[in-house]
Order: C-alpha cells, then sequence, then structure tokens
C-alpha cells in the first residue's frame, strides 16, 4: 500500500509539473502574439506554405476579381476616375510645390476623401521647397530675329535684371562640352542631347548647369528631356498687365537698347515669353528639378524644345555664329508647410499591417498635372472606393496617400518614410503609379524571387481584361525609401509611347486623358492592392 501510494503520489507531482509547464507555455506563447499579429511565423522559410496552397489561395478572389473590373470598366463606377480628375485638374490647376495651389489641392481632397466615406483622412505635416520662375524670356539675335520657348528649370537662380546676352556653344553631351571647355568660357551653353530614354536622357536637366558652369559658362539651355514636342495654337491676346509693362518700360533708358527696342515690337512669342503677346505657333518645352552643387557657381538654366535646340545645333555646325538674350526672374523662398494627404480603409485582422497605394498630388507649374500625376493618384483614390461599394474589408489596412513635393525629388516621401519606417516590418508591400494612365500593359514589380511568383498568380486574375504581365523592378520616386530597405514595391506599366510627349509641358491636361484607359488603370490597381491586403500571409521578403 506504501509502496501504491508513494507511486500515486509521485505520480500526481508529475501531472502537476506537466499541467504548470502547459500554462507557462500559454503564458509565453501569447505574450509572442502581438509582436507576430498577422505575420507569416514561418517567414524565415523553416516550413513555407507550399505554393501550391497559395496558388489556390489566390484562384478563390477570382469571382471578386471579377466584381471589382465589372464595377470599375462596366458597372456604377465607370469613368468615374477620369470625372472626378477632371473636375479637379479644371478646377484647381497645376500644383508647384510651396504654391497656393497645391495647398488649395490638398484642402480639397482631405474634403472630397472624407465625403467619400474613407477611414482615418488626415494630413501628415512636412517641409517642401518652394521656387517660382517669374516672367522669363529668350530671344535669338543672330543670325536672325526668333524667339526660342523657355521653361526655367526648378531651383535656378535668376539672369541679373537686366538679362544675359552672349554667344551660344551647343554640344551634345558633356564629353564634347569637356573636350571643347575653353570655349564656352562666358558663353551660353545648349545641350542638344538625344532622347534615348528618360532615366538616361534626364541627367543633362538635372546636372546641365553645374557641368556648364564648371568650365565658365555663363548660363545653360537644355534641349528638353523629351522624345517629341508638340504645337499649341495661341489667340492673340495682349494681357493689360503686359500693355502696362510695355509703357513703363518705354518710360527708361533700357528701351533705348536694341535688345529691348527689339523685344516690344516683335509679335512672335511663345506663351511663356515676358510680355505674353500674340502667337500662332508654340513650341512647348518641358520643365523639371535640377540641382546645383556647394562648390560650383549658380547660373540661370531653362529648358528648350527639342526644335529649337535642333535648329541651333544645325546652325553652329555650319560655322555661324548664334547669339541669345535670356532674362529669368526665377525666386527661391524659404522651405513651406505642407502636407501628404491619408485615408484608408482599416483591415479586419490585421489593421497594423499596411498595403500602401499612392500618387503624388503635386505638379509643376504648367498644364493641369493630369497627367503626371493626377491619374496615378486618383486610380489610387479610386482603388479604395471601389473596395468600399463592394462592401469589401481586406484583413490587413489598405493605406492611400497622396504625395506632396515629389517633383522636388519625393521630399514629402521622405519624410513620410522617415516618419513610419520603426514600423517598416508591418508594410507589406508599396505601390506607387507616377507613368501616366494610359492602356496599362501590367505591373513593374521589385521583391523576391517567391514574392514575384506570388504577384504573377495575382496578376493571372486580370486575365478578363488581358493585363497579366510582371516587370522588372517597380519605379517610383516616393517608394524608393521602401523598397531599398527590403519592403516589395510595385508600380502601374502602362502605354508609355506618348508620356514624355506632354510630360512636365504645357501639354499635360485633361486632353490626354482617356476614361477607358483610365477604368481599366484602376481595375488592375485595385485588384492587386485587395487580394495583397487580404491574403492570410504577407509577402516574403
Amino acid at each position: 500500500m506504501a509502496v501504491t501510494w508513494n507511486n500515486r503520489r509521485t505520480g500526481t507531482s508529475v501531472e502537476n509539473k506537466k499541467e504548470k509547464m502547459k500554462y507557462v507555455f500559454l503564458i509565453f506563447f501569447m505574450n509572442l502574439l502581438p509582436q507576430y499579429a498577422g505575420k507569416s511565423l514561418r517567414r524565415d522559410d523553416s516550413n513555407p506554405k507550399p505554393f501550391e496552397d497559395i496558388k489556390n489561395e489566390i484562384a478563390g478572389y477570382t469571382d471578386v476579381a471579377k466584381a471589382i473590373i465589372d464595377l470599375a470598366v462596366h458597372g456604377k463606377a465607370q469613368n468615374r476616375s477620369y470625372e472626378r480628375l477632371a473636375v479637379f485638374a479644371d478646377t484647381i490647376g497645376p500644383r508647384l510645390s510651396g504654391s497656393k495651389n497645391l495647398d488649395a489641392a490638398i484642402k480639397y481632397m482631405f474634403s472630397a476623401l472624407q465625403e467619400d466615406g474613407l477611414e482615418n483622412v488626415h494630413l501628415e505635416p512636412v517641409k517642401i521647397p518652394h521656387w517660382e520662375r517669374g516672367e522669363e524670356f529668350a530671344m535669338m539675335l543672330e543670325p536672325r530675329n526668333h524667339s526660342i520657348a523657355i521653361l526655367g528649370l526648378g531651383s535656378s537662380v535668376p539672369t541679373p535684371p537686366e538679362g544675359i546676352t552672349a554667344e551660344v556653344i551647343v554640344v551634345a553631351s558633356f564629353d564634347e562640352l569637356h573636350k571643347r571647355a575653353q570655349e564656352a568660357i562666358g558663353k551660353i551653353v545648349v545641350y542638344n542631347e538625344p532622347f534615348i530614354s528618360y532615366g538616361e536622357t534626364v541627367r543633362y536637366r538635372s546636372q546641365g548647369a553645374v557641368e556648364a558652369a564648371k568650365v565658365g559658362a555663363v548660363a545653360s539651355l537644355i534641349r528638353s528631356i523629351a522624345s517629341f514636342s508638340i504645337h499649341r495654337t495661341i489667340s492673340p491676346v495682349y494681357k493689360k498687365s503686359n500693355r502696362e509693362h510695355i509703357t513703363r518700360l518705354k518710360k527708361t533708358k533700357e528701351y533705348f537698347d536694341p535688345v529691348w527696342r527689339l523685344l516690344t515690337r516683335t509679335h512672335t512669342w511663345s506663351s511663356s515669353s515676358l510680355f505674353g503677346l500674340n502667337s500662332a505657333s508654340y513650341l512647348t518645352p518641358h520643365t523639371g528639378w535640377q540641382s546645383y552643387q556647394p562648390d560650383v557657381p549658380r547660373i540661370p538654366t531653362a529648358c528648350i524644345s527639342v526644335e529649337d535646340a535642333e535648329m541651333m545645333s544645325r546652325m553652329s555646325l555650319r560655322g555661324t555664329k548664334i547669339v541669345v538674350h535670356l532674362k529669368m526672374g526665377a525666386k527661391t523662398y524659404p522651405d513651406s508647410p505642407s502636407f501628404n494627404t491619408v485615408a484608408e480603409i482599416v483591415g479586419s485582422k490585421y489593421p497594423e499591417q499596411i498595403v500602401l497605394v499612392s500618387g503624388h498630388l503635386d505638379s509643376w507649374d504648367v498644364g493641369q498635372g493630369a497627367m503626371d500625376d493626377g491619374g496615378g493618384a486618383f486610380i489610387s483614390w479610386e482603388a479604395l472606393s471601389l473596395i468600399k461599394d463592394l462592401g469589401l474589408r481586406p484583413k490587413r489596412t489598405l493605406r492611400l496617400v497622396l504625395w506632396t513635393a515629389e517633383e522636388q525629388g519625393g521630399i514629402g516621401a521622405e519624410q513620410y518614410y522617415q516618419l513610419h519606417k520603426e514600423n517598416i516590418s508591418n508594410f507589406d508591400i508599396v505601390m506607387e503609379s507616377d507613368e501616366g494612365t494610359f492602356k496599362p500593359a501590367g505591373l513593374g514589380f521589385t521583391g523576391n524571387a517567391k514574392a514575384r511568383d506570388i504577384v504573377k498568380q495575382i496578376m493571372a486574375l486580370l486575365q478578363p481584361i488581358n493585363v497579366t504581365d510582371v516587370y522588372d523592378n517597380a519605379d517610383g520616386t516616393d517608394i524608393d525609401y521602401w523598397m531599398r530597405d527590403g519592403v516589395p514595391g510595385a508600380s502601374l506599366r502602362d502605354d508609355l509611347s506618348k508620356y514624355f510627349w506632354f510630360h512636365h509641358s504645357q501639354g499635360d491636361t485633361m486632353t490626354v486623358q482617356d476614361p477607358n484607359q483610365m477604368n481599366l488603370c484602376a481595375a488592375v490597381w485595385t485588384v492587386v492592392s485587395y487580394v495583397i491586403a487580404d491574403m492570410e500571409e504577407m509577402l516574403p521578403r
């Protein structure tokens, strides 16, 4: 009996210890849950979910994808993103960093997103550059009188009040400029670089002034970073302010300078000229941001049309002397307060995890900023609207961010990244549409091979509209910060054949937008973002 009793008591003691250990383990496990809520506990790939299971999970979204496509392309939401954008662009106009128009655009969108019934609509403050081009013009004086349409480049310094009159040297590359460095001293450098691709050719815009200043040039004029130039017809108009300017000018000694007398007599002006006089034909230069270096003199810089750059190149090759008068009234002010605009559909299961869709709200100060990047911003808004309209709520939070000051180098996005990077493990994917919303071709994707395979399966859901391709590398100034730190990224790929005809120019208006193409882009953007936000596990890294 005693032995029996002792055995029983020993057995009971062991059982109690086991029960205690179970509770200790359970408490330990529960303490871990907040850290790993919604995340795959197999992200270390020690026991990955079989890809066949992932394929089956994605295939389960076929009906949802079809409902999104039907609503966006054929249903009551048809043309909605286009119509919203048209009202916005026509009402606000261009939205340069630091401008009152950009402030008005942010206020407009804040109200619109609230009225749309989205959640957590708020503004996140940032500081952004404030530069204004002022009045500007250029005139060829030799070998003949010819008005040159220009657009000053962002952050350019002004010319002296009297302008700059100098001989021109035309080069086709930085290498040619350096070889002819002695010839460039005291001259205006005209770059007639051929357009190869935006990524390769844009360095002439961003670095052209610095390289010209290094060899002693007094200004630089850069062939627009465009594959083609467009023409606009301008009705004959004399603005009252311009007539008053001419009247004041005639009372000054400057009027007796032959340059000024020529300018006030001529009637072949571009709409970007000083006086805004009548013109039957207007060449469209393309603006953009450029940067100076601290140890290099700052010289005025502007873009000119493809046609004018090529004309001066032909003249130069024939040995013809070219003289240009340039006047630019650009001003740089202290940084201005602005905001990134944010709205959400909060996740039902893992609300702390984020699928981010975005476009930038700012634009240049020409055209309407409808294409760059009104279209991208508004299909990103449309993605949340479509999901809300269908009564869907993904497991993760779907967050819309409309960036400010992208055109100045992603200023708003960089400050957003600094504010939120401590939660980087909760960002599932970052998506940006900033290359037009023309006929969609697929998705650019940055991520590892396993994540790419998953995205390919998601894109297969878009077979009904024949947009299934996945391309290497996502593009987006505003999402680069995240992708460099390993967060998967995606960008819309569409037909870019005419994008650079209008990019950063007076031609960027609602006229280039097509409602049917925007419907398709919205469908792609919504299907991809919703499925990723609703899948059980985050994309692998």
